[in-house]
């Protein structure tokens, strides 16, 4: 196989390669002045089984251009298989029209890597499961839970959680999670005034002197996350963390983050962390290289990869 990095997440990349143990494969992926993308190939990868990781997070438009444009000179290449690994699957968020004469833009993105020429997309936990279907190419979606879970028991040991769904739309990911804790589940009632901002109107279930923990799949501008803190501790609770598998954190979002009653956010390493989350006290990532990697082998050998979370 052959394991190609893209510019979004080189670090991820070289811990899935690291895994398989197989070197990463030379490949420049450059812009021109006017920020038009240019990819070279460095190595043969004729009849290859080939792997390409990019993330399309920030700058997204270029990150996304840069994958596209990768998958056409593998293509042309000659490489026999081109999976595109997308840790974190950029404009997912856009999964459906919300109002008149908006786009569903998570679908054109789908074509466009289809018509590009990839055979196979692998991501992780897409903010809606049926994003899935807007591929005509076999998708799998890899989930945070069980690393997370991992993470929970031996960070607080028998401490009682309450695990906490942001809002009803990530009930299903919640609950998964509570099960794997055999913990109780609350559950955040919000409404969103416009686009961006939320306001929390109720909660739902028992957080009174117990640590509660927020989980859900994407933090961007960390507002919804902190206003949910801030009623969760309102309401008794002892503690509050966040776990949330995509670490968009845009704009201020670090700082609302470190000013907020949450004393720890801990993220998946699908976007690579910036210098201001490195510093921040109270935000911490978590690798996922052994999962996908452990997912990249299966898919070159045939096996089962939904048994990765039985």
């Amino acid at each position: 196989m052959k394991v190609i990095a893209g510019n979004s997440n080189r670090p991820l990349a070289q811990a899935i390669a690291d895994y398989l143990e197989v070197p990463l494969t030379a490949a420049s992926i450059r812009s021109f002045s006017d920020k038009e993308v240019f990819v070279e190939i460095e190595e043969n990868v004729r009849g290859e089984d080939v792997f390409l990781v990019q993330s399309t997070s920030f700058p997204a438009n270029d990150t996304l251009m840069e994958l596209l444009v990768a998958i056409d000179a593998l293509k042309r290449a000659s490489a026999r298989r081109i999976t595109a690994v997308i840790p974190y699957f950029g404009y997912a968020r856009q999964d459906r029209k919300t109002g008149s004469r908006t786009p569903i833009s998570a679908k054109l993105v789908a074509n466009l890597i289809t018509t590009a020429g990839a055979h196979r997309v692998l991501t992780m936990d897409l903010h809606a499961g049926q994003i899935q279907g807007f591929f005509d190419i076999p998708t799998d979606n890899l989930f945070a839970a069980p690393v997370f879970a991992a993470d929970l028991k031996q960070t607080f040991n028998d401490e009682a959680l309450v695990v906490v769904s942001p809002d009803v739309g990530g009930v299903v990911r919640a609950r998964a999670l509570a099960r794997r804790l055999d913990s109780e589940l609350a559950i955040i009632d919000k409404r969103r005034p416009r686009a961006g901002v939320s306001e929390v109107m109720n909660i739902i279930g028992e957080v009174g002197g117990r640590r509660c923990v927020i989980f859900d799949d994407i933090v961007d501008s960390a507002g919804t996350l902190c206003n949910a803190a801030v009623a969760l501790m309102e309401e008794g609770a002892s503690a509050v963390s966040a776990y949330v598998s995509h670490g968009v954190l845009s704009g201020g979002a670090v700082d609302r983050v470190t000013a907020s009653p949450l004393d720890m956010l801990v993220t998946t390493d699908s976007i690579e962390a910036t210098q201001a989350m490195q510093e921040a006290e109270n935000i911490r990532q978590i690798a996922i290289g052994p999962l996908l990697g452990e997912a990249v082998l299966r898919i070159t050998q045939s096996r089962s990869v939904s048994s990765l979370f039985n």
